[in-house]
């Protein structure tokens, strides 16, 4: 049995094998560097929630707006958040609100050749129990 090939229809499969290699190993590499910068911005977003909430029962002659901007600070310092954060905490009517901004590049493309800016803005007040 002798099949007729066409020009055209050689050698095609390998060169889409490796097309296809090089577009999974780009997705890869962007999921490899957003993923982790993106749940931290997540993990953050839930220690505001905790910090607000328990600066608002904070009892004594603490000061609750204080407490909880430290509290922040030292949590964006002990896991490694980029410097550049900006972290306001204010009480209003005996209610906390923290305020966080930062951001940080990650790199999408290999050896740099495209940088995403995370940018971090989120504003946290208490809600639940306490507030009833």
């Amino acid at each position: 049995m002798i099949k007729n090939f066409h020009s055209n229809q050689h050698g095609s499969a390998s060169t889409k094998m490796l097309v296809f290699a090089a577009i999974l190993g780009l997705f890869g590499h962007a999921a490899f560097n957003y993923i982790p910068v993106a749940y931290n911005g997540q993990n953050f977003k839930e220690e505001m929630r905790t910090a607000v909430l328990s600066g608002t029962a904070l009892p004594g002659s603490l000061n609750p707006s204080e407490v909880t901007k430290n509290r922040l600070i030292k949590f964006l310092k002990d896991n490694g958040y980029p410097a550049n954060a900006v972290i306001d905490a204010k009480q209003t009517n005996g209610v906390i609100t923290a305020t966080a901004r930062y951001s940080q590049e990650v790199n999408i493309l290999p050896f740099g050749a495209y940088k995403y800016t995370y940018s971090f803005d989120n504003t946290s007040t208490p809600a639940g129990f306490l507030m009833k």
